[in-house]
């Protein structure tokens, strides 16, 4: 099928009453992969059985290897997404994570006829799919994805959901193994939006608090268990290799598209060489090292305050002040793999992953000259934990330190797995925390001396982040509120850099610019990041900008509910 052929069958089909209906759509030949992996084929013998028998159809790993063979997502990505997404074959995006030798269902959609003839596909069964989502763009997925389901005899409408969502799909059943299911739905369009790869693959875990979809797999666990036991990163990648080739072997989910971000940059900035990646978090860009050509020595961006710099509990890498404000105790990657000191001239991880110990540089300072100790470590930790909505990955990484629940009740007036020794930390962990370096190289340390008497309740309307102090590169200067901000080349800082890039200039804007556009156009953009596909189309036309996209964790799928449950639709 090709981008015309999709734009009219768009004009044609329609959501109506919750419904698809439609003509089928048509194929392109050469987009036919042939064949699975020889796992993949060997699965599609196994789970076999009839509908009753199963207590649903997609109990049967034909079926849905038969629903992703039917969809032809590059041609998707290539229409409706204009080529700025990236079809996956996994939750992990390319890069260092993937897999490279996953099974595959490219569209095939005779082989997505044989499989559902191979498993007795019930021709009067309609699929219930379920999606969340308001914007035009999902319409329009969902109508071609059910004309292409259609068109090899698979049934299905489609509705969105309102209300209490979490209550509608991730409460799993009493019996993991057996269910019955407790959701109503055949499959439900979401996303994940990852920092570690842990939370994409935790959830498939017979005892997660969130699966809803997949019964008991054997062996699926104890692979789980090994990927969260260690804080080595090659040893998590190949436990993640696993598991990403247990779930595409048996489409235990169907991964459909990676969401990109979009950089931008100017003609007048030189990035010295960066490496861009996932703009959502932090990683280690060079600032120092850029040269822009401008005569003030002025960088555009966006990000400044509108309310206020906003906290670093929730999202790190929320807004670019963050980054450039305060620093970390350790780097990352592009790909967000941790990698060495910042803050800490060294650390080191024991033997059994229950132990870090972080040696700080030496004659660390604040940006009010004040020193930066072991002591403003201590604290911040402490703090992730008495802050109400600190980000889940950061907060499960905190009260693994032994002694959190304690401290947390008020028994303890310190966290007893926290030492400091001079200039040297040792945080100790009650189990092992395997994204501890992750949470360590994206959460910047915040200085005591400025927040010890913050209510950690209301934290983000505490003075403070209204002009910030931090310890990273830049420094806050001047503040106007809902208008812009100055940062300013911080001397203090213990890397000088061979860039010329004195003040950085942010407009005032949420993670969603509405003048990112207009500002570029008007030439007062030489940094900025978007995941909008509109932004990246209109900044992509203009000869003074360049726009680079980076895979990001962030993926769209389906989850397919595999417990017994009665059709909902009859």
């Amino acid at each position: 099928m090709r981008k015309k052929s999709l734009v009219s069958l768009l004009l044609a089909a329609s959501l109506a009453a919750g419904a698809l209906f439609g003509c089928g759509a048509g194929g392109k030949d050469s987009a036919k992969s042939g064949q699975s992996s020889e796992a993949a084929q060997s699965s599609e013998k196994t789970e076999a059985g009839s509908s009753e028998d199963l207590g649903t159809p997609l109990a049967d790993v034909r079926v849905r290897q038969a629903l992703a063979y039917a969809i032809d997502m590059d041609t998707i990505v290539d229409s409706i997404f204009e080529g700025k997404a990236e079809v996956a074959k996994s939750f992990t995006a390319p890069g260092d994570w993937l897999n490279a030798n996953l099974p595959e269902y490219k569209y095939d959609p005779e082989k997505a006829k044989e499989l559902l003839k191979e498993a007795n596909w019930p021709a009067d069964y309609t699929l219930d799919v379920v999606y969340y989502y308001d914007d035009q763009q999902t319409v329009d997925l969902m109508t071609i994805i059910g004309q292409y389901w259609q068109e090899v005899g698979v049934k299905a409408k489609f509705r969105k959901l309102e209300g209490d969502l979490a209550s509608q799909l991730w409460v799993p059943p009493t019996d993991k193994e057996k269910g019955p299911s407790v959701v109503k739905w055949d499959l439900a369009y979401a996303a994940v939006a990852a920092l570690a790869e842990s939370e994409f693959y935790n959830r498939f875990a017979s005892t997660a608090s969130n699966n809803s979809t997949v019964p008991k797999q054997e062996g699926l666990d104890e692979l789980i268990a090994e990927s969260n036991a260690t804080m080595d990163t090659d040893a998590q990648k190949k436990a993640f290799a696993k598991i990403q080739e247990f779930i595409a072997e048996k489409v235990l989910a169907m991964p459909l598209y990676h969401q990109v971000c979009f950089i931008y940059t100017s003609n007048k900035l030189d990035t010295a060489g960066t490496k861009f990646g996932n703009d959502q978090f932090s990683y280690e860009k060079n600032i120092l090292d850029w040269k822009i050509d401008r005569d003030d020595k002025t960088l555009y961006t966006n990000g400044g305050p509108e309310e206020f710099f906003w906290y670093p509990m929730v999202n790190p890498g929320y807004m670019i002040s963050t980054e450039l404000v305060f620093d970390k105790l350790i780097n990352a990657d592009s790909s967000l793999t941790p990698t060495d000191g910042m803050l800490a001239e060294s650390y080191t991880v024991s033997e059994d992953n229950k132990t870090i110990e972080f040696v700080l540089k030496d004659g660390l300072k604040w940006h009010d000259d004040e020193a930066l100790t072991a002591e403003d470590v201590k604290f911040t930790l402490e703090l992730m934990l008495k802050t109400p909505g600190t980000n889940a990955v950061a907060s499960d990484v905190v009260k693994a330190i032994k002694g959190s629940a304690d401290f947390v009740e008020g028994k303890t007036d310190s966290l007893e797995g926290i030492v400091v020794d001079g200039n040297k930390i040792t945080v100790n962990f009650d189990t092992v925390s395997a994204n501890a370096l992750a949470v360590f190289s994206q959460w910047p340390i915040l200085p005591k001396h400025c927040l010890e008497n913050a209510n950690p309740e209301t934290l983000q309307q505490d003075q403070f982040w209204q002009k910030p102090i931090g310890s990273g590169p830049y420094k806050v200067d001047e503040v106007v509120l809902n208008n812009y901000a100055t940062l300013k080349r911080w001397d203090g800082y213990y890397k000088k850099g061979s860039g010329n890039v004195d003040t950085v200039y942010m407009f005032a804007s949420g993670e969603n610019d509405g003048n990112l556009v207009k500002n570029a156009g008007a030439g007062k953009i030489d940094y900025a990041w978007s995941k909008s596909t509109e932004d990246a189309k209109a900044i992509e036309a203009m000869d003074s900008m360049k726009v680079t996209s980076a895979n990001i964790r962030y993926t769209r799928c389906f989850y397919i509910n595999q417990f017994p449950h009665e059709a909902n639709i009859k």
